[in-house]
């Protein structure tokens, strides 16, 4: 049977969708997207953005929608910003479809650098030296073409993965993860806080042969707390006040040396975030930039 789901969606000033987005991906236990919901929807106006989240009908009702305006409202007062104002979501049920499914209409298969992301039935040839992922896009995070995600698989080639030891915060579809483990690293572990990633990320791994080597967890990042480990290799496509708040939690984590690559940060957020990893005493080495987003790469001291 097709899913029925429920989208919220508001206008936000641009300084506090990431806030809000938390906000949002925390009450329906997703994630929230950004930008208007399609191309024949009116552009935000300036200094504003769409958001926008999903969560099943089931949980719809009265009582739930109350519950997410008094969350809003008192994220308001709590950062008492004459700038945030009121806001207000907007709800509205979706037509009926198959969503497990429908990706297929749109999404089609892609090469970056060597590897090649094409779903389970696709036949097409292989160039010399590529790497097949299979994947699949899901209720989780990451088709593999927003621009985060494309730049952190693109810094995961340029690193010497073989036997390498990788923690991904913030898995979403668990393909960065999964990545890491077909281009050679010998243990993932990966968590994030929406209920759907930990699933969709082990199906991920199964698909590509490597579920002995990635291991997926639903917490956020209290999962920190309990790793005795430490990593050579650290992702974080995730908001960047995350980052802010968590940049010394995953400096103690990676080894010195290790390498780092944090993403999802807009170029209105770059300064703190820069100077929030800044301070957690990682050395900072290239930002790079694709549109308004910004990767942050360098390494423990």
């Amino acid at each position: 049977m097709p899913e029925r789901w429920i989208e919220v969606r508001l206008l936000a000033p641009e300084p506090w969708c990431e806030l809000i987005a938390e906000e949002l991906a925390t009450w329906t236990g997703g994630a929230a997207a950004f930008g208007r919901p399609s191309l024949g929807w009116p552009e935000a106006p300036a200094g504003q953005d769409w958001l926008r989240a999903f969560y099943p009908l089931e949980r719809d009702s009265a009582g739930a929608r109350g519950e997410l305006e008094r969350r809003l409202s008192a994220l308001v007062e709590r950062v008492d910003q004459p700038d945030l104002g009121p806001l207000r979501p907007l709800f509205r049920e979706l037509p009926p479809e198959d969503w497990a499914n429908s990706w297929r209409k749109v999404w089609r298969p892609f090469r970056l650098g060597r590897l090649v992301l094409a779903d389970r039935a696709w036949q097409g040839r292989l160039r010399a030296g590529d790497l097949r992922l299979v994947f699949e896009p899901s209720g989780s995070f990451g088709t593999g073409r927003h621009a985060t995600t494309r730049a952190c698989l693109t810094f995961l080639q340029e690193q010497p993965l073989a036997g390498a030891r990788v923690l991904d915060a913030g898995s979403g579809s668990g393909l960065l993860s999964v990545a890491a483990a077909c281009l050679g690293a010998a243990h993932v572990q990966a968590f994030d806080v929406d209920e759907r990633a930990a699933p969709n990320g082990s199906e991920l791994a199964e698909w590509n042969g490597v579920q002995g080597t990635c291991v997926f967890q639903h917490s956020g990042f209290e999962a920190l707390d309990g790793l005795s480990e430490r990593f050579d290799i650290l992702l974080a496509n995730i908001y960047s006040d995350v980052i802010q708040r968590h940049a010394e939690d995953l400096r103690r984590v990676l080894v010195p040396g290790g390498r780092f690559a944090f993403s999802g940060c807009p170029s209105q957020h770059r300064l703190p975030t820069e100077q929030a990893i800044a301070s957690a005493g990682l050395r900072l080495e290239d930002i790079r930039v694709r549109g308004r987003w910004h990767t942050f790469v360098g390494r423990r001291s």
